[in-house]
């Protein structure tokens, strides 16, 4: 039953307000229209169910902030039309006596250039590939180091415990990278999860890392000029640009949609392998807190300071 009425929920939001901007939410295309969708279903569903709890996310300032960096003068233009679509879904359901928190939980910083922490492990014997068809993909199982990338923090997984300290040390003095968690440090951190690296390594300030593990491009795996988050061992900002070797890429683009309406295989390769191209990154500590994360409430006699991330959830609830 409650299935069938997520179907009719989904039915109707589809019929008032059109399909989901799919290709506006994330890839070189991203822009507000999937924000202004997101923060128009928000409004319908409260106007018409008047849900206890909603959780909305309006995606838009991930965009250029990382694209351009938020020094940028046009972020400007950004911050001001989120906060026109997020000012006016506030205002309605405030209106209506409800509680409201606003939650940040990064703030972007300006990079000049990424680490590629795979290939350093690559080129120091830890990282084992298979080739497919050409292409080399990261066999995980068979390396005995690899590195998960995820902006300016990168878990290092370490197959034999007696390689902790030496891959350590080779990422301790690695350019880009300021320093390497252990063991002990983790714990310090709170990032002794069960699924967490062995290590987790952490970029300068200007610096973030990328997922890449090959050595030649044109043994890059098939997905990597793609938008192809599930399959990529990492993050990928990259994903939010078109590959400016292409020289006509709406053409481009038009060919591959209609090869794929016409039944046959075919990759929409449109994403540069060109790493260089990301301006703003985040995941290193803020170094103060206007630039950090940040929570902002309609309840003043729940403010603090400070808060840890896992706080949250309670907060929440007491604004409810």
């Amino acid at each position: 039953a409650e299935f069938l009425l997520q179907l009719c929920l989904q039915a109707k939001l589809q019929q008032e307000l059109g399909t989901f901007p799919f290709f506006n939410f994330w890839g070189p295309t991203a822009d507000i229209r999937s924000s202004k969708w997101i923060a128009a279903c928000a409004r319908r569903v409260f106007d018409d169910h008047r849900p206890t709890l909603s959780l909305v996310y309006l995606p838009h300032l991930d965009y250029n902030l990382q694209r351009l960096g938020p020094s940028d003068p046009a972020i400007r233009d950004d911050v001001a039309a989120i906060d026109t679509v997020a000012g006016e879904l506030i205002d309605h359901v405030r209106g209506a006596g409800a509680e409201v928190l606003v939650v940040s939980e990064y703030g972007i910083s300006d990079v000049t250039g990424p680490v590629h922490i795979n290939r350093v492990l690559r080129d120091n014997g830890y990282i084992a590939v298979r080739e497919t068809l050409g292409w080399e993909l990261l066999d995980c199982g068979a390396s005995r180091a690899f590195a998960v990338a995820d902006h300016q923090v990168a878990h290092v997984y370490v197959r034999d415990p007696s390689d902790v300290a030496e891959v350590a040390a080779l990422l301790a003095r690695t350019d880009g990278i300021e320093h390497v968690l252990d063991e002990d440090r983790l714990r310090a951190e709170q990032l002794d999860h069960a699924r967490s690296g062995q290590l987790v390594a952490v970029a300068e300030a200007d610096r973030w890392f990328s997922y890449y593990y090959w050595l030649d491009d044109t043994r890059a795996p098939d997905f990597a000029p793609t938008v192809d988050i599930h399959r990529k061992p990492g993050y990928d900002p990259a994903e939010m640009f078109v590959d400016p070797a292409i020289r006509f890429p709406k053409l481009k683009a038009g060919l591959r949609v209609a090869q794929k309406k016409l039944g046959f295989r075919m990759l929409m390769d449109m994403i540069p392998l060109n790493a260089d191209m990301v301006r703003g990154s985040h995941g290193r500590h803020a170094p103060s807190a206007d630039t950090g994360p940040l929570a902002i409430g309609s309840r003043r006699d729940l403010a603090t300071d400070r808060l840890p991330m896992t706080g949250i959830k309670a907060l929440m609830l007491n604004h409810w």
